[in-house]
């Protein structure tokens, strides 16, 4: 099979991966069924790169049905390592201005009807979350976004909300007052599910609007985020090409071992079904 050692996940207006060449399109399956679209394999900068468009091209998956278990373990199966992610998101802050970029180092989950987890069915596994994003990997991100001209922001919380439905004026100003600093739909349970599956994983966050709380701008709508995100793309690209040259050939952080002594549930005990279905994921702990 295909390998890439990095992944890039387009969000809203990236569903193709500019400046790949020597390109192979790959439609896998998985335990969890198919991925959100083909895969595309190819070299950017020297490096393999595998890039899948979250909401498949043409954007046709809404936030709350992208098959996220799929995804994650498909770029894991072809080995990828580290995941660069883009996400739209709304502001909740002022300085952090519409066409702004932030790498965010905390999240908070507000969703509510999605699996966030690859154990279940009796194999039960807790991992360490505090710290939510690749810390090498985000920084990295962020001084290839000052290279690359950004105006990028350094640390933050993104809240992750259900959707697709935006926020009301209400929700806007308590979530505010939580302390995050930008919302958006996407990036839950992926963060959960690339620290399960040992990748490392950092979010480009592109802030489109200020959400509904700001009182001299209109409520975001889809035309203000298109807008905004069209502009924003170039930049990610810039960013993705600069960063990926400088990713490490190996991982050199806790990402790597994130489920060692994760698995709690009795080796004996896990159904052999489960155990093929999570091989990828737990053979080096449970064989």
């Amino acid at each position: 099979m295909l390998q890439a050692k990095i992944g890039v996940i387009g969000g809203t207006g990236l569903y193709d991966a500019e400046g790949l060449t020597d390109i192979e399109k790959v439609s896998l399956d998985t335990p969890f069924g198919k991925p959100s679209d083909t895969i595309a394999i190819g070299t950017l900068e020297g490096q393999r790169v595998a890039f899948l468009p979250r909401h498949g091209r043409g954007h046709t998956i809404p936030p709350t049905e992208i098959p996220q278990r799929a995804n994650i373990y498909a770029l894991k199966s072809l080995g990828v390592e580290h995941v660069i992610a883009i996400n739209s998101v709304g502001s909740f802050k002022s300085k952090i201005k519409p066409g702004d970029l932030l790498i965010p180092n905390q999240l908070i989950d507000r969703t509510c009807q999605r699996i966030n987890t690859f154990f279940n069915d009796g194999i039960v596994a807790h991992i360490q979350f505090a710290q939510p994003f690749c810390q090498p990997l985000s920084k990295l991100l962020y001084h290839s976004a000052k290279e690359a001209g950004a105006s990028v922001h350094s640390k933050g919380t993104y809240m992750v909300m259900e959707g697709p439905v935006f926020s009301t004026q209400a929700e806007s100003q308590l979530h505010r007052s939580w302390g995050a600093d930008v919302i958006g739909m996407t990036a839950l349970p992926e963060a959960k599910l690339a620290r399960e599956a040992e990748i490392c994983y950092a979010i480009i966050a592109c802030s489109t609007d200020y959400d509904s709380w700001h009182k001299t701008e209109e409520p975001v709508s889809v035309d203000v985020i298109l807008s905004t995100m069209r502009r924003n793309i170039d930049t990610a690209k810039k960013i993705i090409k600069l960063a990926v040259s400088r990713i490490p050939r190996r991982q050199d952080c806790d990402c790597a071992t994130a489920l060692k002594g994760a698995i709690v549930t009795t080796p004996e005990l896990i159904a052999p079904e489960q155990k093929k279905k999570l091989d990828l994921l737990i053979d080096k702990y449970i064989n």
